[in-house]
């Protein structure tokens, strides 16, 4: 019997993966990825700002402090909200940098991972605001039918 090395498995069951079946742990992440919140957090992390307000240049996304996403997301409570930076931190999509000051500074940032999933899903943000007005139509003229 053949043995294989860790990295062997690990390639193995990565060329495994799909997401159609139950047991498939890329079903879980599709669960995580699909959240309301993950996306918001995620947009708003991923925003791109200028360093000047009215300056066209752009430096792309930037750490912000929690009471920043707070007030960036109305109507995330903070527990959700905590839930949620905990689990994007874990899955490897942010980092959270503590700084020792008085009081003690938290800012989150996108990592690589996190911005290449961001840029895909800015691109389902988009497509949903523009199409907007047609689901619109389409949901009353469905319920007039009903």
């Amino acid at each position: 019997m053949a043995t294989t090395t860790a990295a062997q498995q690990r390639a193995q069951a990565k060329a495994e993966y799909d997401a159609f079946l139950a047991t498939c742990p890329s079903r879980r992440l599709l669960d995580r990825i699909s959240n309301k919140w993950v996306t918001l957090i995620l947009g708003v992390l991923g925003r791109e700002c200028s360093r000047q307000p009215g300056v066209d240049g752009i430096d792309g996304p930037r750490a912000m402090r929690y009471s920043e996403l707070s007030r960036q997301l109305p109507g995330v409570s903070q527990k959700m909200l905590t839930q949620t930076l905990r689990a994007l931190e874990r899955d490897g999509l942010i980092t959270r940098t503590v700084t020792p000051t008085v009081p003690v500074t938290v800012s989150y940032e996108l990592t690589d991972l996190g911005r290449s999933l961001n840029d895909m899903m800015r691109g389902l943000k988009v497509w949903a605001e523009s199409h907007m007005n047609e689901v619109l139509t389409n949901r009353a003229a469905y319920d007039e039918r009903s």
